[in-house]
């Protein structure tokens, strides 16, 4: 991989016991430096109002946060970290937000719904639509997680990649990227455990978007 180009910090937060937000640390750390980022880990979203050195620093943001989100002050100062030109990648379970999470809702561009209508997790085939940074490269490919359904905030965003609904067929985008004021949001629905982690061309999608989120 590249010398870094920028720096990265990986998020975890929450106390949803579903979520392995140790070993998430370690992964999103390690595809961070193999994106080319000086990437560190840390615990807790209450960091960006007022923020230390470390978290004012950082070029991109990737969170993988898994309940117990931050106040209304800590979400709009994210917010406006990112229109100002952060970068932001969220990892699957960000998206579950509550009714307080309005400001990370707008950001993020999605909030969780539901597993959907089938069990709540399988296997099923990625769908890479179109050329983009993040999925360059990436050829449709197979791999077993969690279902994930979700409402979007707004029409502001480029599906990248969708899978089929077992039950019916229909459509359901796992993968979409985003501009917010200067800055560029990616959100990605895979990546419950190491058995997506683990996956090569997960592993690639989660470098891309990390390198298209730095603007430099």
């Amino acid at each position: 991989m590249s010398a870094a180009t920028g720096t990265a910090m990986v998020i975890v937060s929450g106390d949803d016991i579903h979520h392995d937000l140790l070993n998430a640390a370690s992964v999103f750390q390690t595809l961070g430096l193999e994106a080319g980022f000086a990437t560190t880990a840390a615990m807790g979203m209450g960091r960006f109002a007022g923020p230390a050195p470390r978290t004012a620093g950082a070029d991109v943001y990737l969170l993988y946060t898994s309940g117990g989100l931050s106040s209304t002050a800590q979400q709009e100062a994210l917010a406006a970290a990112v229109a100002g030109g952060k970068g932001l990648v969220a990892i699957h379970c960000s998206n579950v937000l509550g009714p307080d999470d309005q400001p990370l809702f707008e950001l993020l561009g999605n909030r969780y719904l539901s597993h959907g209508p089938d069990h709540h997790e399988g296997t099923f085939e990625v769908l890479i639509g179109g050329d983009h940074p993040i999925t360059r490269g990436v050829e449709d490919f197979t791999l077993f997680d969690e279902y994930y359904e979700f409402e979007f905030a707004d029409a502001s965003v480029d599906v990248l990649a969708t899978r089929r609904r077992v039950s019916d067929g229909a459509v359901i985008p796992v993968l979409y990227a985003r501009t917010v004021g200067s800055g560029r949001v990616c959100y990605l629905a895979l990546g419950h455990d190491m058995r997506a982690w683990g996956q090569p061309a997960f592993r690639t999608l989660v470098r891309q978007a990390f390198q298209w989120a730095y603007k430099g």
